[in-house]
């Protein structure tokens, strides 16, 4: 069986286009099982990951092509988590979505997608803020 990581952050329309993308890729559903992980950086509310819009887009669109879809919340510094959370879940590809950034604006503020994709050797799946 087969995992897939898809983190998500709390844009809608991104975490459904990440979604589509593992659909468009034609794997076996059964034999492959999709995890959704939402990383809390600030959580004051106690939200719980199944009231985010977006886990519960992304969760619909597997379900309805037919993918286990499981989902968990964390909290803490994003790369730290989604790296750990692929670690623990032993994925074979994690996907996140891009975002458009400014070069000072990635300076000030990071890239979680750029920060997974140099601390890992798992495979990344990237989906891009134009398809999103």
């Amino acid at each position: 069986m087969s995992t897939i990581l898809l983190a998500v952050d709390r844009d809608e329309d991104r975490a459904v286009a990440q979604a589509e993308s593992i659909v468009d890729l034609e794997l076996e559903s059964a034999s492959t099982r999709v995890r959704v992980v939402h990383i809390f950086t600030n959580n004051p509310e106690g939200a719980s990951v199944t009231q985010l819009g977006a886990v519960r887009r992304a969760k619909a669109v597997l379900e309805a092509a037919g993918f286990d879809v499981e989902v968990e919340g964390r909290s803490g510094d994003p790369v730290d988590e989604i790296l750990d959370a692929a670690d623990e879940h032993d994925a074979d590809v994690i996907t996140i979505a891009g975002r458009k950034r400014s070069p000072a604006g990635k300076a000030l503020f990071g890239s979680v997608a750029q920060g997974v994709f140099l601390n890992t050797n798992r495979s990344v799946l990237l989906c891009s803020e134009r398809d999103a």
